[in-house]
């Protein structure tokens, strides 16, 4: 018996907790900027649609930063890598508040999306090596908090002191802080990157392999396309929920936008209640069954038998489909391998920033030719796609004679 084995146990426990923290802060800024636009743009004289070029600006250097994670964790660690990183998005996220011209806080969204990125990947990375499912889960439930707690603390800023500069300088403040935590635990982060012993099994972390590569694996790819097309369907759900149920359907505009707005919300919920169950009922059943959920959701949004119909749909397919980002990450070793699976992880989070840009401004342009009613059937076709794309992943680990 290995007398270390205590203590390590006990630094885990106090880092999946400072990462849970960390995922609540990455969720903050995201939070923040749909309540604090009308007063930006107001504050820099600029028209409605500049808030395109910020986001461009921050979605670049998200998947810059996340698509090179894997190497940077080999050289720096993930210890050092989440300190620099928190250090860099809470640093440009206070500078938005200093700037005096618009086009300087359009540069900054470059560093505060290579912060983000890297935190995103280098957490998703540490938990799939070091922890399990029901971990995971609860990792992107965290992050689920933050991303609801980021509006409330800019609705106070402008409520009560009319100052959108006040609720970045709240959010940078923190990441500033939460640097500073990743700095005082580095011991604890280099004790988790060593093995206990020689008879400890070897973490997807502890492989060195490049980049290059990496990138020869077809199986990679094809992983990375499972989140392009995951992530393009949930946020073109979450974009478009409110303009089908008004415009198109007719129904309230204060029942839907609550409808709409609760999406977000359900993900948080169903994430908890899968982290729960997640050890039992294994990766392959979660997602499997969150996908089938999603389809049988948006069948339904197609269907629209009536206005509560509609409602429920919506539901159903978000909390169907919360399970599923942290149950793929989760999964990433068993369809890639344990040697490609640290720098895959980071290639899959650069993959979600192309599937946000690129499948809900696809929808918009099925929308604006046809209908609104296009959106639900694109829907139904998207989450197909994912569960073909999904099930083909899975061959090799199923039958190991049927490999790509």
């Amino acid at each position: 018996m290995n007398i270390l084995r205590p203590a390590k146990s006990h630094s885990k426990i106090s880092l999946i907790f400072l990462a849970y923290i960390a995922f609540i802060a990455l969720g903050m800024p995201d939070g923040l900027l749909g309540v604090a636009w009308p007063s930006i743009r107001a504050g820099f004289s600029i028209p409605l649609d500049a808030l395109g070029a910020l986001l461009v600006a921050a979605v670049s250097g998200y998947m810059t930063s996340s698509f090179l994670s894997g190497a940077l964790i080999a050289r720096m660690g993930v210890g050092k890598l989440l300190a620099a990183s928190c250090a860099l998005t809470g640093s440009a996220l206070l500078g938005y508040t200093l700037v005096p011209t618009w086009w300087m806080m359009v540069l900054l969204g470059v560093f505060a999306g290579l912060g983000a990125g890297a935190i995103d990947a280098g957490l998703n990375t540490y938990v799939a090596a070091h922890f399990g499912e029901r971990q995971m889960q609860w990792l992107h439930a965290s992050y689920g908090i933050g991303v609801t707690t980021g509006p409330i603390i800019m609705t106070i800023a402008l409520a009560n002191f009319n100052s959108w500069r006040l609720g970045y300088r709240t959010v940078g403040g923190f990441q500033i802080l939460l640097a500073i935590c990743f700095v005082l635990t580095l011991p604890l982060w280099l004790q988790q990157a060593t093995p206990v012993g020689k008879d400890e099994p070897r973490r997807l972390t502890d492989y060195k392999t490049p980049l290059r590569e990496t990138l020869r694996q077809p199986r990679v790819w094809l992983s990375a396309l499972l989140f392009f097309v995951y992530v393009g369907g949930e946020v073109s759900l979450g974009s478009w929920t409110y303009s089908l149920l008004v415009e198109s359907r007719h129904i309230d505009p204060a029942v839907a936008g609550l409808w709409a707005g609760s999406y977000w919300a359900t993900f948080t919920i169903g994430r908890v209640i899968a982290g729960l169950y997640a050890r039992r009922l294994g990766v392959i059943r979660i997602v499997q069954g969150s996908i089938l959920g999603a389809l049988l959701g948006t069948v339904l949004l197609v269907w629209d038998p009536s206005a509560i119909a509609n409602v429920i749909a919506v539901a159903v397919i978000g909390f169907s489909i919360a399970p599923i980002f942290p149950a793929l990450t989760s999964g990433t070793s068993q369809r890639v391998g344990v040697h490609f699976a640290a720098n895959t992880i980071g290639i899959q989070m650069a993959a979600t920033g192309l599937g946000t840009a690129v499948i809900p401004s696809v929808l918009g342009l099925l929308a604006r030719s046809f209908s609104l009613e296009a959106i639900p059937i694109a829907l139904v076709v998207v989450f197909a796609i994912l569960f073909g794309l999904y099930q083909l992943s899975t061959l090799k680990q199923l039958h190991p004679e049927k490999g790509l």
